[in-house]
């Protein structure tokens, strides 16, 4: 494969351009899982990590959302009061706090994840074939640059 001659700079615009409007484009489509007036996005950043993460640690939250423990304590507190979220204690260490999304807060996350990929899924189908096949392809590299920022985080 030949060397690019685009700078990574310039490549890195690009990139988090290409996947802010890709992000702006499908929430005009199918809009947030809760209206603006109802949660904060700091809110739903945390309902989204409780998502891929069932039970995860209050600690291990405030790690993933890169903000303080305390920050996150106060966000489960408004959330389980709006029913959204439970906190449970772990069966082993009884002061680490369990998160779990409530059944009602799950299922409207799960549709508004459905819309999302099939309005996604509907315009992969609009691409060419090796279009397609360069996303399939570029997906593990993304993986790759998403992981690497979030050791860089660390």
């Amino acid at each position: 494969m030949a060397p690019s001659t685009i700078s990574s700079a310039s490549l890195a615009g690009e990139l988090l351009e290409a996947m802010s409007r890709l992000r702006r484009n499908s929430r005009r489509i199918v809009g947030k899982p809760w209206p603006t007036a109802d949660l904060t996005g700091a809110q739903i950043e945390l309902l989204r990590v409780v998502r891929r993460q069932p039970g995860v640690s209050v600690a291990a939250a405030a790690a993933e959302l890169g903000v303080a423990g305390n920050t996150v304590s106060t966000l489960v507190r408004q959330l389980r009061d709006m029913g959204l979220l439970k906190r449970h204690p772990d069966s082993r260490d009884r002061r680490v706090g369990r998160l779990a999304l409530t059944d009602s807060a799950r299922r409207r996350l799960s549709n508004w994840r459905d819309h999302r990929a099939a309005s996604l899924a509907e315009a992969l189908d609009k691409l060419e074939p090796a279009e397609r096949e360069a996303v399939d392809v570029a997906l593990p590299i993304l993986a790759r640059l998403a992981d690497l920022l979030t050791e860089a985080s660390a």
